[in-house]
């Protein structure tokens, strides 16, 4: 889809399909007014009837209004004012998206009238979230088969009809969308490969080929490099596959930064810029190891590399808006598998901070791999670092699959993190992370055990990491409940890659 902005009367827009949101209750906004009054009273003669449901997102689909120039109207309901919010907004927009998609119309518009935002918001936060949300909507995979599916259907040009000309931050808003919905999609194609496509090779493939194409600094270390550093949390989980491990270090860094040539890498801590550092847990199949799992829905272990996908679509995303800031990205890339050559339940591993993990439960993997990725990201001497894994099933039984988990040593963090998903919709839920809960991990072998026992899953995989992460503000998002759907909908989701778009957006307004 391509995004623009016209500024027109909405009844002479010539679009193969035009969305019009309105109440339900009380008058139409003044541009769906001039469409009414162009139809001779439609409109209001459709809501006033009841014909359009009243619940948000609900939709009418109108052909050949008289004296309207598009070919077909999409009427869609913003529910009752009285009780208009973000969420009643999001679902008319969804709803639009939906239609844009199935649509034979080859163009698309959009009314957006400020008089229809949701309270505190303006006009650069709706397109934005419109832009994001219309062509997230558009995704698809492309997924083999023995004939190729022609699609013949859905908007390709979108256009925003406003009221008045646009303001530069309303310009780039919807550049700043695209990107976003465009990092999510690769994300969600990453997540949606089977487990014998997306590899970690595959992972650090695509790395490389994005450093290529937008000009960013991509290293890839191999098993060998690993064990040079003392990476022996990671090689643990690793040495029960045939398929080699790999870690996957990106820097971006965007133009109009004071520290010189754009694109220049910095080692270590001589950048002036201190970096974002994004880690995301790279678990390409998840067996679970010699503490298997259960056999039903064990196919979704393919999903557990979506927080290293969600790393990888950040940074296509943060490319694509030219965001002057620099981030680094940190992908440990291994499968988990079961072999004669596996980590056994008792075996104790020395990390590459030093402490020594006992190994009580091969299935809990993902921390033994973030763990020395969080140590190697001291040497960027970080501003701040958040590490991003399908981490913990603990996490979907507490909070189901609607908020991601939130854990932080940083209280100003959490808090940025926490508004940043209520601005995008896409939530967290800040869990507890007390110091009585790392009590929970004591081993008679080793400096600490790899799990804390039954209860307080996702808080005792948190206080885990937190050992790794001394040295810097961290903050840890759990979604293992909000990375993919099962069921009929079964499939990435690309999350949280809004929450990280609107904090790195905000990141670099701040600085």
């Amino acid at each position: 889809m391509k995004f623009t902005i016209k500024i027109a009367s909405p009844e002479k827009s010539e679009a193969g399909l035009l969305a019009v949101c309105v109440f339900v209750d009380g008058s139409l906004p003044p541009m769906s007014q001039a469409i009414n009054e162009a139809s001779r009273d439609r409109l209001s003669e459709f809501v006033s009837s009841g014909e359009l449901d009243e619940k948000a997102g609900s939709t009418l689909l109108l052909h050949g209004l008289t004296n309207v120039a598009a070919e077909r109207v999409l009427l869609v309901s913003l529910g009752k004012s009285t009780s208009f919010g973000d969420k009643a907004w999001r679902d008319a927009l969804a709803a639009i998206g939906k239609a844009f998609k199935d649509t034979p119309a080859r163009e698309g518009a959009i009314v957006l009238e400020e008089t229809t935002l949701p309270p505190g918001r303006d006009l650069t936060w709706a397109l934005r979230q419109a832009t994001r949300i219309i062509a997230e909507r558009a995704y698809r995979f492309d997924a083999p088969r023995a004939k190729n599916e022609n699609v013949k259907r859905g908007a390709r040009k979108v256009a925003f009809i406003l009221s008045s000309k646009p303001s530069q931050s309303q310009k780039e808003a919807i550049l700043h969308g695209q990107a976003i919905a465009e990092g999510m999609a690769l994300a969600k194609d990453l997540g949606n490969y089977g487990a014998n496509v997306c590899t970690p090779a595959k992972l650090a493939e695509t790395a490389l080929a994005l450093g290529k194409e937008f000009k960013f600094e991509v290293d890839v270390l191999n098993r060998a490099d690993m064990e040079k550093l003392g990476m022996g949390a990671l090689l643990s989980v690793a040495q029960g596959s045939c398929r080699e491990p790999k870690f996957i270090v990106m820097q971006y860094h965007g133009r109009n930064l004071s520290h010189g040539k754009k694109g220049k890498a910095f080692k270590n801590n001589d950048s002036p810029s201190r970096p974002i550092v994004l880690v995301g847990k790279g678990i390409t199949f998840d067996s679970g190891g010699i503490s298997l799992k259960p056999g039903p829905e064990m196919d979704e272990m393919k999903y557990d590399m979506c927080g290293a996908a969600s790393v990888i679509g950040a940074f296509k995303a943060i490319a694509l808006m030219k965001l002057p800031i620099h981030v680094v990205g940190l992908v440990p890339a291994s499968e988990n598998m079961p072999s004669g050559d596996a980590s056994r339940p008792g075996d104790v591993v020395r990390s590459m901070s030093g402490q020594t993990i006992e190994i009580l439960n091969t299935d809990a993997e993902g921390r033994l791999i973030l763990c020395d990725a969080l140590t190697y990201a001291e040497r960027f001497n970080p501003d701040c670092v958040i590490d991003i894994a399908t981490l913990t099933g603990a996490c979907v039984v507490a909070l189901g699959r609607i908020p991601s988990g939130l854990l932080s040593t940083d209280d100003a963090l959490a808090d940025e993190l926490t508004q940043n998903g209520l601005d995008s919709g896409d939530r967290v839920w800040r869990l507890p992370l007390w110091e009585e809960y790392q009590e929970l991990l004591k081993s008679n072998f080793a400096d600490m055990a790899n799990v804390g026992g039954r209860f307080g899953g996702a808080i005792t995989g948190a206080a885990f990491l937190s050992r790794f992460t001394k040295a810097y503000k961290w903050a840890h998002l759990d979604i293992a409940g909000t990375a993919w759907l099962s069921g009929d909908a079964k499939g990435a989701t690309g999350r949280p890659l809004p929450l990280l778009g609107e904090f790195l957006i905000g990141r670099t307004k701040v600085h």
